[in-house]
């Protein structure tokens, strides 16, 4: 039988006093809620992304483009 994949957003929220070890424990979490659905985890791979700029209406609110990063947590079964 072949492997499922699954991919899921992670980003960990950390206050400013927590650190390393409240990211860790964010991630931990997350693996030990699809490990009750029978998912293992596999790694943590970052995905960058081309976000588009916008114009605005006549120049007003205009964004640039722009990458940026997301970390992504894959999972198999």
């Amino acid at each position: 039988m072949a492997s499922s994949y699954k991919v899921v957003p992670f980003t960990a929220s950390v206050g400013i006093t927590e650190g390393s070890q409240q990211a860790a424990a964010q991630l931990e979490g997350l693996i030990h809620q699809y490990a009750q659905e029978g998912w293992d985890f596999v790694r943590l791979e970052r995905v960058v992304t081309f976000i588009a700029g916008n114009n605005g209406c006549f120049g007003l609110g205009a964004t640039p483009a722009r990458t940026t990063s997301y970390s992504m947590a894959v999972l198999r079964k």
